[in-house]
């Protein structure tokens, strides 16, 4: 028997989550959860930014109102996070 926790059922906002954690990650400000050490790798956080601003893009309209800002949210934080990040390199 497996002593893993149950995946939470799939949504928008744990889409839109999941790829916070990674920006979060690649930008340094939380530790990789495999090596347990911080490291920025600022061109594959861009590319999981952008993958959100296209996400942006196509749903607008579509989504509810709670759904949309949250992509916002995360959206800014995450370019905010970008800009310190690559002006520390």
């Amino acid at each position: 028997m497996s002593a893993e926790k149950p995946l939470p059922p799939p949504s928008f906002s744990f889409l839109v989550a999941t790829h916070a954690a990674q920006i979060s990650t690649l930008l340094g400000q939380t530790p990789n959860p495999m090596t347990g050490k911080t490291e920025v790798r600022l061109e594959m956080a861009k590319h999981f930014i952008d993958t959100l601003a296209i996400l942006e893009e196509k749903t607008k309209g579509n989504l509810t109102a709670d759904e949309a800002a949250l992509l916002s949210a995360v959206l800014h934080q995450s370019r905010v996070g970008y800009i310190a990040a690559a002006g520390k390199t």
